[in-house]
This record gives C-alpha cells, structure tokens and sequence, in this order.
C-alpha cells in the first residue's frame, strides 16, 4: 500500500471472500465434472501471483467437497503482454508451470482481479502456444469494469464499477497476513488503513 492510499470501501471480509471461493468451486464442478465425477476433463491455471493461491484454494475445495483430484498449473504471462516492451522498469517474471496437457481440455484461469483485461489476453496468448484447449474459461474474485479489450470473466465473485483513479486489493494471508478485498482511492494523507485493520 502507498502512503497516499484511503479505503473507499470494504468489498469483502474473510468469510465474504471464502464464501465465494466456495460458491465458484461449486459453479466449476457443476459446469466440468458432474456427469463424469472427475478431473480428467478439466484443470485449474492459477495466474501469478495471487491468482496462484486462489486455484489452489479452489483446488482443495473440490478435492475436499467432490474427491476430484484437478491439475492445478501456474502461469506468469508477463512476456505476452501487448505493453511488455514499453514499460520502463524491468518486468518481474516469476514461475510458469503447466506439467499436463492442456489439449481437449476445459481451461479455467484464476485470477483476483479482472481490470483491463490485457492481463487476460496475455494469458490467452501462453495457454495456446502451448495446445488447443477444448475451452478457456476466466474465474475472478472481481470484476471492476473499465475494461479496454473485450474480454469477460465466466465466473465472477463480485462486479465492481470502478473509477480510473481507484483501485481494487485483493488480500490473501499466504501472501499478504490478511484477508479480504478493499476498494481504494488515492485522497488521503499518508495512512494505510488497510494496514490498520490488520
């Protein structure tokens, strides 16, 4: 968080957000593997960095709820974005890894937040170099509009409308000792609320 950052909103407390992990594994299972009872049709892609641990908590809740043992990848599609080159810092890149074959398979990426959606499109790009997935869905905690290509999200924890100065945190305790999700502006006078309700 910046200095200058102030809270506009609590979107979603810790319950708020497991809850809607829940209520989308449930969507994923029902949409991928009701009639076959398994994974084989499917996997998860976790897109870095919070992406990742929201596919593994994803993951865990349909081996936990259902028996389904789903491959879970990991994805960093920084080199595929449009702006790659026009950045002025150095990009982080961090872990791809996808060890099964994503062919004839149902894809669904998982990511926190749906902006942009160059994200998205980058992610798109790295999924078909490596085959020909039966289908590519995008799972997002939140979806805050704005969007510059036209991409959509299937399965959305909360539809946000959102202004050019605002930002969406999403805040995952493998990552960040905290859990929920704040609407955040940039008006305030050097506080971290989010840091204060911690």
């Amino acid at each position: 968080m910046q200095p200058t950052d102030v809270i506009k909103a609590h979107l979603m407390t810790e319950r708020d957000l497991s809850r809607t992990l829940r209520r989308m594994a449930r969507q994923i299972v029902e949409m991928f593997a009701l009639d076959e009872g398994s994974g084989d049709s499917f996997g998860l892609i976790g897109m870095q960095t919070r992406g990742v641990h929201l596919a593994r908590r994803i993951q865990s809740l349909i081996t936990e709820e259902d028996g389904i043992d789903v491959p879970l990848g990991v994805l960093d599609a920084t080199m595929y974005r449009d702006d790659f080159r026009m950045r002025l810092k150095q990009p982080v890149v961090r872990e791809t890894l996808i060890d099964f074959d994503v062919t004839g398979r149902h894809i669904v990426l998982v990511d926190d937040v749906l902006f942009t959606g160059r994200t998205l499109r980058a992610a798109l790009d790295a999924i078909m170099d490596l085959g020909r997935p039966a289908s590519v869905h995008f799972m997002v905690i939140v979806d805050r509009g704005l969007r510059e290509l036209p991409v959509k999200a299937d399965f959305v924890g909360r539809k946000v409308p959102t202004l050019p100065g605002e930002e969406v945190r999403v805040r995952i305790s493998e990552i960040d000792d905290m859990e929920g999700v704040w609407l955040v502006g940039r008006e305030g006078h050097g506080r971290d609320p989010v840091k204060e309700q911690s």
